[in-house]
């Protein structure tokens, strides 16, 4: 590797620390470069590979992003490096044309919702998203897991007449048919569900579709289908599932946010009353929680709690 690939990669790295999950990100390029493997994509031959790429994806992997996430930064540092005639370590891409996305409004895009969600909770079952429904919750997710498809056809039923007669807004979790059948405001899927969903049939149910996300790579598959909302996350760590990556942090958060700008957005992970002014401050349009209301002692409380703060920080929009 030559110097100068060293010197912009430790330049992207001087100007992003706030961007690392552990320390020692200075360390770990050195032990990247000495090992020579650094290459934005396995598929391309290495004269197709810029400096400006190479260097990137050497920074990224030292600032902790995963192998994917870090190829598609590369990717959009050459593009805005194409752009700006030059290389510029202190601006981090968070245009959406670096990364092959094409701003809104899209003809096959699914069904708009609003572009700030506001206090979005994630419910195990019907009783809950009642509940909170009433305490005033303007965006609900029943996350109802079972095998049986008749307890998930009652249970989403119970949920979409659970909110009736209140102004919030119902998303179910995965079993999108069901959804379709009930009539809820929309579906919410993770990566893996998206294969196995009828995106079509969704879309010209009229739902909205939200899209979890964990990095950059798949924040841009699902930016690609131009859902209705896209979730990014987790912010914090999280004992409600296994999650296959680290917490993302708050300063991650923000580029996200900066790239997804147009878009309707949701953190989610690990986020309390304690923790939301930091979130806010990402201008994400939403905070997803659940063990901060289902886990409370009083959960209308913590209600009233969220949604003070909210109202104080952000403009909310239910429509």
């Amino acid at each position: 590797m030559t110097q100068l690939l060293h010197t912009q990669a430790a330049a992207i790295i001087a100007a992003h620390p706030q961007l690392a999950l552990t320390s020692g990100a200075p360390e770990r390029l050195q032990a990247l470069l000495s090992s020579e493997t650094v290459m934005p994509n396995a598929d391309a031959p290495a004269d197709a590979v810029t400096a400006v790429q190479k260097a990137t994806l050497a920074a990224c992997l030292a600032l902790d992003f995963a192998p994917d996430d870090a190829r598609c930064v590369a990717q959009a540092w050459q593009h805005q490096s194409e752009r700006f005639g030059h290389f510029d370590p202190q601006i981090w891409p968070t245009e959406a044309q670096d990364f092959g996305l094409l701003r809104p409004p899209h003809a096959s895009a699914f069904a708009p919702c609003p572009q700030r969600l506001d206090l979005y909770a994630v419910l195990p079952d019907a009783a809950w998203v009642g509940r909170m429904a009433h305490a005033g919750v303007p965006t609900l997710q029943l996350r109802f897991k079972s095998h049986d498809p008749q307890a998930v056809t009652r249970e989403v039923r119970a949920a979409v007449q659970a909110v009736q007669g209140t102004p919030a807004l119902l998303f179910i979790n995965d079993h999108w048919q069901a959804t379709i059948d009930a009539g809820a405001y929309g579906v919410h899927l993770g990566q893996e569900d998206l294969d196995q969903a009828d995106l079509s049939a969704i879309r010209s149910a009229g739902l909205r579709l939200g899209i979890s996300s964990h990095g950059y790579a798949e924040l841009l598959r699902g930016a690609a289908l131009q859902p209705s909302y896209i979730a990014m996350g987790a912010v914090y760590a999280t004992t409600l599932k296994r999650m296959a990556t680290p917490p993302q942090g708050v300063a991650r958060l923000k580029v996200y946010q900066r790239l997804l700008r147009d878009t309707p957005t949701v953190a989610i992970g690990g986020i309390d009353l304690a923790r939301l002014d930091a979130v806010l401050a990402s201008g994400v349009g939403s905070v997803a929680v659940v063990r901060a209301l289902v886990a409370a002692d009083d959960p209308e409380a913590a209600v009233a709690a969220f949604l003070k703060k909210l109202a104080h920080e952000q403009p909310i929009s239910n429509a």
